[in-house]
């Protein structure tokens, strides 16, 4: 059943991101609360603490660049409902896999803005990492609906994990 729930509040987040640029409390808030009531359900109180431990991981994992200002709200509650849903060993293998799409689609994106050699060159020579603080919302030209990244990553993650 969390499986489910976890796939539909994907669902719902890869659209909302996608369309609006938002991952929406609606969705991810009672994911999050389901995840613990049915672990708990489920396991009893190792499901809740390992439901509630997933749920922290997710948050950890995500909390240092959301304050950098490289991502959103939404995006670190997205991967707190998957460790509220799945458990710690499920939200962190998703967030390895996260990670690496992530890490693709802005290199897409580099590549196609012709930005990739000047972003090195400001990383590497200047030492100056960009935070989007400073970017119109409309004209994220550096950014992209990181949703995106951890719906893909989390699927694949749990293509792996089934195999």
């Amino acid at each position: 059943m969390t499986l489910i729930i976890l796939f539909l509040a994907m669902a719902i987040s890869l659209f909302t991101d996608i369309k609006n640029r938002k991952i929406l409390n609606i969705v991810t808030l009672p994911a999050m609360l389901l995840g613990l009531i049915l672990n708990t359900i489920n396991y009893g109180w190792e499901g809740l603490l390992l439901s509630f431990l997933g749920l922290l991981i997710g948050f950890g994992l995500l909390v240092i660049p959301y304050a950098l200002g490289g991502m959103a709200a939404g995006d670190v509650k997205l991967l707190m409902a998957i460790g509220a849903l799945q458990g710690p060993a499920f939200v962190f293998g998703s967030f390895l896999y996260t990670a690496i799409f992530g890490g693709i689609m802005a290199l897409i994106i580099l590549v196609m803005k012709k930005e990739l050699l000047s972003s090195l060159k400001r990383i590497f020579v200047t030492l100056q990492l960009k935070t989007l603080d400073g970017l119109n919302k409309n004209d994220m030209h550096h950014a992209f609906p990181y949703g995106v990244a951890i719906v893909l990553g989390t699927v694949c993650y749990s293509g792996v994990n089934l195999l």
